[in-house]
């Protein structure tokens, strides 16, 4: 550690700048917060101080803004921009990036009759509600695509539902049927290697013609899929393997879409990073009821 960072240590700036850093909302902001030096540059000093004054002006008419989508999805914008496909995550993150970008220019751009210093980073915040909006709609979930991704996903779905049901309907009949009863350990419909089965006594496996696909810990049990449900569960695996590559699909598209706002979204993290960071220097001069100094030459 040389001199200067000693002398930093000494002063306890490294606890001053974890207080600052607790009132960032975002981890970029957090990261920059952690980062900051004193400078010995007049004019710099006073532009940072001219931009804690102005957002902590702010804050005192209207609040703070939310940065609580702003996360650093460089990464995936690097990936994006290379071809790659982009998972369900990483593209929901992407997006609360617009929204953030979107709701935090309306805050700074509002009517109001004073200027101040940081108005040009709200104005240099760029909207696109119809990418936001697209990837909001078509992923409404980690993990979880909606049907109106597209046509096809929508097609898939109706059919693995229709599948499904027709699984239900054999199997429901096998264990409601009074036929059965006696072979069947309970009523029951449960799963085994990802096929839905019934359990059936092991003394009366020949009643119940089908695929053993597991056997108890006892031997008493035999876990059967009855033929009359065998071919509605082939049908129904082969769509599951055909939704997973649609939606393999609606990502990769999602991903290319992104390409020609790659710049314009790493722009719009920059800049909400940015005022992150100064809303939290006010937020901190606001909590501890601090005034801006003045300086002399």
């Amino acid at each position: 550690m040389d001199s200067y960072e000693k002398s930093l240590q000494t002063l306890e700036l490294p606890a001053v700048l974890a207080l600052l850093a607790a009132q960032a909302v975002s981890e970029t902001a957090r990261t920059q917060a952690m980062a900051l030096r004193p400078s010995g540059d007049r004019a710099v000093v006073a532009t940072r101080l001219g931009e804690t004054s102005a957002a902590a002006s702010m804050m005192v008419v209207k609040g703070s803004p939310s940065f609580s989508g702003v996360k650093d999805v460089r990464a995936a914008l690097q990936r994006a921009d290379m071809g790659g496909a982009l998972n369900t995550r990483e593209l929901l993150d992407i997006a609360g990036v617009l929204q953030a970008a979107r709701c935090v220019r309306s805050y700074g751009t509002g009517e109001r009759q004073d200027k101040t210093s940081i108005d040009y980073l709200f104005s240099a915040l760029q909207a696109n509600r119809f990418l936001e909006e697209k990837i909001f709609t078509s992923i409404t979930g980690e993990d979880e695509t909606a049907d109106s991704a597209s046509s096809e996903l929508a097609s898939i779905r109706r059919l693995i539902r229709a599948a499904s049901a027709r699984v239900h309907d054999a199997l429901q009949k096998i264990i409601s049927s009074p036929s059965y009863a006696k072979a069947l350990q309970e009523p029951i419909i449960t799963m085994r290697s990802e096929r839905d089965v019934v359990p059936v006594k092991a003394e009366h496996k020949g009643a119940v013609p089908g695929l053993v696909h597991d056997v108890s810990a006892s031997g008493a049990t035999l876990f059967i899929e009855p033929m009359a449900a065998v071919k509605a569960n082939n049908e129904l695996r082969e769509l599951e393997i055909r939704e997973q590559k649609e939606i393999e699909m609606v990502l990769a598209a999602l991903s290319m879409e992104l390409v020609p706002y790659v710049e314009t979204i790493l722009i719009n993290l920059k800049l909400l990073t940015k005022l992150d960071f100064i809303f939290a220097r006010a937020a901190l001069a606001r909590h501890y009821n601090c005034s801006m100094p003045k300086f002399n030459k």
